[in-house]
Parts: structure tokens; C-alpha cells; sequence
């Protein structure tokens, strides 16, 4: 292809109502047509990064191969499509306007007055097309987050008009995504809502080309015609996206609504074969007919909001269905665990996670998480902080060390076996300054990480500051546990486990960023498979 093309992904009615999933669902059929597909996502907040967002705000952090903190829909278009995304992939505002501030400081725009339309509508029309000109991909998929009407999104839905215009015909087209909602007392689905919200974007000079309508009840074709009459597109470009059993299933009704013909019709591409989804299906039969059933633990700090550990969630969804096996996370709140009730909530469970997160909160139940899991040989996996804790439960009850701890708990601590990376020690900003990115780990022969691995290198991403102490890494493997993976450039402690113990790991990394529907993440898989095994003594 010679031009790239460019899809417009915009919200209206109200938020969460699932852009990412329609976006990856769609980047998914038209990868599985032949075309070099990418997603991007631009977000109308002014945070340069969602790095130093409290969980609970904003849900996981995702972080790419190249070290950039991005949002979470990152992490579907990742799942979806198999292939990795970047920094150029995920916007903010905040990105946006820094670039242009530092720019007029430069004096870059010879003394011109700076202001949102030119200057910060061509920043952002410059990075919505940064993907497109690399000559790596035929057409570009842009979510715009927030809903349409939003103050915060205005910016963006004005560069979106005038680039669809420089693009000229054929070049770019904008799928609008709304709420038909069913009116219980009514009997019936109400249209308003999403006339009213195209009504809004063709007040900004956008004409939606493909309307996406989320519903609970299926749409009648007179509801079809209605929609197309009054928010002003052809009748096939009402696309029906009904509640699913999981996000799995989108792109198959995608497909059965024609959402891709439609969209390369517009585009003036040819529909190539029908989408090769062969893999796909099987994982999805996999997932809905599966031959057992695990309780795993989920053991955090943020277990009221799922999409505070979403890659994790997904990852065993994946995981689960490459065991055939129904994986049943139960969250369990680390601030409610001590030793007089660690048996009774994780007695009954066939696998024990516990979480990555920051800060001192619930720590001290994590850490009877960890020894409960090793002393009854509860099948145990621990990310990131999860790791360190494993690290400071060994520290205490194998080593005899009591008031052994990380610096970032307690930086008084006698016995800190988990510290402050050197290299983070004269860091004063909060943003973008952790370890952050893929990072190789060399792997000892003869463990459990070679099995699962079956490689002497790997390279996982991180998003760190503190680490395993390797003052201590002599006493520690003495004692018995196992430093098996270390990376090579830095000496830095990435895996540990026990020799004598079913399934016990801990990792540095974040293995659940990098599990995908066509690839589960294998520690993911004989984690899931060791419970299954537990499960059944």
C-alpha cells in the first residue's frame, strides 16, 4: 500500500463503554485479512504518562517493550493483535502540551502567539500520524478516550476533523461508538441518546461513517434504520455490539455485523480473504468449555478495582485456557490477612498470586501470604513486590533475620534485603524515572524458570525501584533459596525460588504484560498447570 489509512475511534453517551475492545476487535479482522494494523491511544488528561496515577484512578499501569508507562487499553490492543506496541502508541494531553511548551521555549515557532489551534492541533495531528509514516503498518486505528462533548477532548476531536480532511477522500474514516439503552419501564431501546451524541460530533465538523452501538437487546432492523436515518450513515454502517460473555467474543460478532467489510469499503480497500481467526476460535473453545476447575488467590492491595491488576486477570484467562482448565481468581485483600486467619482464607485455594503494587500498606499480609504458601506447598507465584516479599519472608523465618524488610517499608530497617536501586537514589521525580522496559535475565540450568522457559535468556519488562539486596544473595542461597535468574548487566536478582516446593517463584519483572492470547505467558501456564495438579492431590 502506498498510503497509509487511518480509522477515528470516538465515545458518546458516556464512558467505559468498551472503545479499546472495539478497536483491538477490529485491528484483529483487519490483521486477519492481511493488513499491517496498529492501535493507538490518545488520552485527554494533562498527567504526561498514567505512571503516577493512584491505581484506583485509572486502573493497571501498562508498560511497552520501550519503557513507556501507557494506558491499560494498551495492554487489549497487546492481547489482541500479538504484536508489541510503544511510547508513540499511547498520548496524553499533558505529553501533548509539554512538547509545544518546550518547543516556544526552543523559539521554535518564531515569535508566533502559541495557541490551541494551530499549534496544539498539529502537535497532536504530527503524533496520530507518527505510526502511519514509519511505513510499518497499512492502516491506523486512534482511540480517542473520553466521550465526545467531554471540554478535555475538544483538542483532539478538531485535529481528528482537520486530518480527516488533509487526508482527503477515502484516506480516513470515524467509527463512533454509543449507548442504545432499554428502557426497563418503556419495554423498549431509546435512540436519543446516540442522536444526540452524533448531533454533538457533527457540531465539531465530524461526520460519523460507521456508528458502533453498544446494547444489551439486539437491534431490530427498524431501530437500524432509525439510527442510519437520523445520525445520518448507510444502514450496514450501524454495527450492533451487543454485552458478551467475554471480551474474547467481540471480534467473531465484529465479524458476523460486518464491521471490517464496512470499514474497508470506506477506506477503498479490497476485503482480501475472509479474516483467519482458526487460532482464536480454539483458545475461545478452550476458554468456554473447559475440563476443571482452580481457585487461585489474587492477593493485593487494590482488589476492589479489577482493572487495578487487568494484565494479571487476562493472563490467567489465557493461561487457563491453554490447561483447559477454568481458572477461578479470588481477590483477597492483603490488609485483611494476618496469622490468625491465613489458613481459613487460603486453606481452601489451589494457587496462591500475590500482586505487584507500592507503598507499606498491606504489606505484613503479604508477607503470611508468602509463608503460608511455602509451608503447606501451596503452588505460589510472586510479581514484583510479590518477589521482594517472598525475599523478606525467607529472610525472617529461614534466616532468623525478624526485623527483615525492604527500605522502601522501612528504611531503618537492620536487615534490608530488598533496597533502593542504586541508580535511583538521587532520583527527585516521581514520573518516568523507575526502572522501566525490557530488561534481559540469564537463567540458571536445571530450575524450575529453564523448564518453564526452556531458554538461557529472556527479557521481560520491569517497572521497578528496589531490588533484591545482593549483600545478602550468599546467606539467602545458602539457606536454600534459589537465585535463578539474574540479569547479566547489572547482577540484579530477577528470579527466586525453592528447590523443595511444588511450584514456589517469585520474579522482579511483570510476565503478565507480555501474555497474549496466542502466546500465554508461560510462567502463567505452570502456575495455572501446578494448580491444577494441587487441586487434584
Amino acid at each position: 500500500m502506498n498510503q497509509t489509512k487511518y480509522i477515528f475511534v470516538t465515545g458518546g453517551v458516556t464512558s467505559s463503554l468498551g472503545k479499546g475492545i472495539i478497536a483491538a476487535s477490529l485491528a484483529k479482522l483487519l490483521q486477519g485479512r492481511g493488513y499491517r494494523t496498529t492501535i493507538q491511544k490518545f488520552d485527554p488528561y494533562i498527567n504526561v504518562d498514567p505512571g503516577t496515577l493512584n491505581p484506583y484512578e485509572h486502573g493497571e499501569c501498562y508498560v511497552t517493550d520501550d519503557g513507556a508507562e501507557t494506558d491499560l487499553d494498551l495492554g487489549h490492543y497487546e492481547r489482541f493483535l500479538n504484536v508489541p506496541t510503544s511510547q508513540a502508541n499511547n498520548v496524553t494531553t499533558g505529553r501533548v502540551y509539554l512538547s509545544v511548551i518546550e518547543k516556544e521555549r526552543r523559539g521554535e515557532f518564531l515569535g508566533k502567539t502559541v495557541q490551541v489551534v494551530p499549534h496544539i492541533t498539529n502537535e497532536i495531528k504530527d503524533r496520530m500520524q507518527l505510526l502511519g509514516k514509519s511505513g510499518d503498518y497499512d492502516i491506523v486505528i486512534t482511540e480517542i478516550g473520553g466521550t465526545v462533548g467531554d471540554i478535555e477532548s475538544l483538542p483532539y476531536i478538531e485535529s481528528v476533523r482537520q486530518l480527516v480532511w488533509e487526508l482527503g477522500e477515502n484516506n480516513g474514516i470515524v467509527i463512533h461508538l454509543t449507548l442504545v439503552p432499554f428502557l426497563a419501564a418503556a419495554g423498549e431501546l431509546k435512540t436519543k441518546p446516540t442522536q444526540h451524541s452524533v448531533k454533538t460530533l457533527m457540531e465539531s465538523g465530524i461526520k460519523a461513517d460507521i456508528l458502533v452501538c453498544r446494547t444489551e437487546h439486539e437491534l431490530s432492523q427498524e431501530l437500524r434504520q432509525k439510527l442510519a436515518l437520523f445520525c445520518n450513515v448507510k444502514k450496514e454502517a450501524v454495527i450492533q455490539s451487543i454485552d458478551a460473555s467475554t471480551i474474547y467474543e467481540v471480534p467473531n460478532l465484529m465479524l458476523e455485523e460486518g464491521l471490517d467489510v464496512v470499514a474497508l469499503k470506506k477506506l477503498d480497500l479490497p476485503k482480501k480473504a475472509a479474516p483467519d481467526l482458526k487460532t482464536w476460535n480454539t483458545f475461545l473453545r478452550r476458554l468456554k468449555t473447559p475440563k476443571q476447575t482452580v481457585n487461585i488467590g489474587l492477593i493485593g492491595k487494590y482488589v476492589e478495582m479489577q482493572d487495578c491488576y487487568k494484565s494479571i486477570l487476562e493472563a490467567f484467562i489465557h493461561a487457563g485456557a491453554a490447561n483447559e482448565t477454568k481458572v477461578n481468581v479470588i481477590s483477597i485483600h492483603s490488609e485483611h490477612i494476618n496469622i490468625d486467619n491465613v489458613a481459613e482464607k487460603l486453606g481452601p485455594l489451589d494457587g496462591v498470586l500475590v500482586a505487584p503494587g507500592f507503598g507499606e500498606r498491606g504489606i505484613e499480609g503479604k508477607i503470611e501470604a508468602v509463608r503460608y504458601a511455602r509451608e503447606n506447598n501451596i503452588p505460589f507465584f510472586g510479581i514484583c513486590l510479590g518477589m521482594q516479599m517472598s525475599v523478606i519472608e525467607y529472610s525472617r523465618n529461614i534466616l532468623g533475620y525478624a526485623e527483615a524488610n525492604s527500605t522502601e517499608m522501612n528504611d531503618k530497617t537492620k536487615h534490608p534485603v530488598v533496597n533502593l536501586m542504586e541508580d535511583q537514589k538521587t532520583v527527585t521525580d516521581k514520573g518516568g524515572t523507575m526502572r522501566l522496559g525490557a530488561w534481559k535475565c540469564d537463567i540458571k540450568p536445571n530450575t524450575l524458570a529453564y523448564r518453564i522457559y526452556g531458554e538461557k535468556t529472556i527479557s521481560e519488562r520491569h517497572r521497578h525501584r528496589y531490588e533484591f539486596n545482593n549483600k545478602y544473595k550468599d546467606e539467602l542461597v545458602k539457606a536454600g533459596l534459589i537465585a535463578s535468574g539474574v540479569n547479566p548487566d547489572t547482577g540484579l536478582v530477577e528470579i527466586v525460588e525453592l528447590e523443595n516446593h511444588p511450584f514456589f517463584i517469585g520474579v522482579q519483572y511483570h510476565p503478565e504484560y507480555k501474555s497474549t492470547v496466542a502466546n500465554p505467558h508461560p510462567i502463567f501456564v505452570h502456575f495455572v498447570a501446578a494448580a491444577v495438579n494441587f487441586h487434584k492431590k
